[in-house]
């Protein structure tokens, strides 16, 4: 056991709480579920459940088995890589699985049901006014779909604000949806207008070379149309979602999804407008000069986002350093994915698996006070119970992490034993040597120290109050001390 400072032992490590197994973040506390939410999540599950029954049965019908099967294994192809890539984005802190899946079968089944039945009302509209069926594709099917689409992540957004850390999540969350619409639409169109109308025409054969053609044409071509549309609405909800400003609470989802609508129709446009006028060069630039440019834009925007994430925790988490909570090197090891993947390599080293899942669950907790603090930061719990909704999560979270770090106190032979207390650290060598030392500029493997028990957060509302009342920054030394190897 090593002393603290003024000689006394050291508090004992917490307890590590164990996790079940599956679970979306371990030793994470669950949220009761009341009974008017629990009425509302079967309501949707009972709409997505009716939904896939509908378009199952409506494709199926319309398309037969076998075109049916065919077109479904076609447009499943491309989509574990498509939704590798939004979770790529979402690294740092990965939202719950079962909101993944909701927002992807909302869009696979909801969506695509509602859509389906107004375009087709609307078609023929259209027709009995003597009026080109096309208009269906420009003025009606963008709106629908882009806002059943986006219902389901909004329905996220109204029930659970708190899981949304951004513009990110808004990507993510539409992303998905989009991509399960996608899915479905592709699933008609290879089926339907490739397997089965070649068949119809002069057999198996042509079938498949449809299915290639449209597959290579719809897919792999233009695949990230939908994702594409749907992310304009996901960047509104994303910025609504970490603003005090009620105006822009409303504003930026409806210019997001009136965005998006109109990106839908002329993306639609294009086709229409060379098929009246025989004019290819409209399509070409159309793509190159508007959609492919915007596209590109958008993945840079993404990247950026991505990024940003790792920046927060360093904006963020000094506060809890000043307050003796968290340690420089270990607010230093979250700031980007090369570090957390050398924190969690060096957790593995010298705790073995169980440090290594220790290590991640630190991460993403790290990730979410973070968000939370940021968020009470930006002033988004007006309500007194969300407040103390906030103060409450926030000590969870602390307490968690204390939990996970018992894994790692300690463990790492190379590296002394020492305390932190929020200015330098206390440390306590093999020889039983003890020194002080100040916080080197730019640490990146953490080095395991016992904390140093936290003062008493002052009596503010939420949390451990506003910035600043943690005093001042730690001064930055003079020369540098031995550190820990880079990994």
């Amino acid at each position: 056991m090593a002393d603290t400072p003024s000689g006394g032992a050291l508090p004992p490590s917490p307890s590590v709480p164990v996790a079940p197994p599956g679970s979306g973040v371990p030793g994470m506390p669950r949220r009761r579920l009341g009974w008017r939410r629990g009425l509302v999540l079967a309501g949707v599950i009972l709409l997505i459940a009716a939904c896939a029954i509908f378009m199952l049965v409506t494709l199926g019908t319309n398309l037969g088995g076998e075109a049916l099967l065919i077109g479904t294994a076609a447009a499943i192809l491309p989509v574990p890589v498509l939704v590798a890539c939004f979770l790529w984005l979402d690294r740092y802190e990965p939202e719950p699985l079962k909101y993944l899946i909701f927002c992807f079968a909302w869009g696979a089944f909801v969506s695509t049901a509602a859509s389906l039945l107004v375009n087709e009302a609307s078609a023929n509209w259209f027709k009995d006014r003597g009026l080109p069926i096309a208009f269906t594709a420009v003025l009606v099917a963008p709106f629908i779909e882009e806002l059943t689409k986006a219902l389901g992540p909004i329905l996220l957004l109204l029930f659970r604000r708190r899981e949304w850390s951004g513009i990110t999540d808004g990507l993510v969350y539409c992303g998905l949806s989009a991509i399960g619409f996608a899915m479905v639409e592709n699933i008609l169109y290879l089926g339907g207008h490739g397997y089965a109308a070649g068949v119809e025409q002069y057999g198996p054969a042509t079938g498949a070379q449809q299915v290639i053609a449209i597959f290579i044409g719809r897919i792999l071509l233009f695949g990230f149309a939908h994702p594409l549309f749907t992310s304009m609405t996901g960047v509104g909800l994303g910025i609504a979602a970490r603003t005090a400003d009620r105006r822009v609470r409303v504003l930026a989802p409806l210019a997001g999804l009136l965005l998006a609508m109109m990106l839908h129709g002329a993306w639609n446009l294009l086709p229409t407008l060379t098929e009246a006028t025989g004019e290819v060069l409209i399509t070409l630039v159309g793509l190159v000069g508007v959609m492919v440019p915007i596209f590109f834009g958008m993945v840079g925007l993404a990247v950026w986002l991505r990024a940003w994430e790792g920046r927060l925790t360093e904006r963020i988490l000094p506060d809890y350093v000043r307050a003796g909570w968290l340690t420089p090197p270990e607010v230093a090891a979250l700031s980007s994915l090369g570090r957390r993947h050398a924190a969690r390599a060096w957790a593995r080293r010298v705790a073995g698996d169980a440090g290594l899942r220790a290590m991640r669950g630190y991460q993403f907790a790290a990730t979410r006070l973070a968000l939370l603090r940021d968020g009470a930061l930006r002033g988004l719990d007006r309500r007194p119970v969300d407040r103390e909704r906030t103060a409450r999560e926030e000590q969870e979270l602390l307490n968690l992490i204390s939990s996970y770090r018992s894994f790692f106190v300690g463990r790492d032979p190379q590296s002394p034993v020492g305390v932190w207390d929020g200015r330098q650290y206390h440390l306590r060598f093999p020889d039983g040597s003890q020194r002080s030392v100040q916080a080197p500029e730019e640490p990146v493997v953490p080095i395991p120290v016992v904390l140093a028990a936290p003062p008493p957060p002052p009596s503010f509302a939420a949390g451990y109050g506003p910035p600043g009342w943690y005093g001042p920054r730690p001064t930055t030394p003079r020369h540098t001390t031995p550190w820990p190897p880079r990994h």
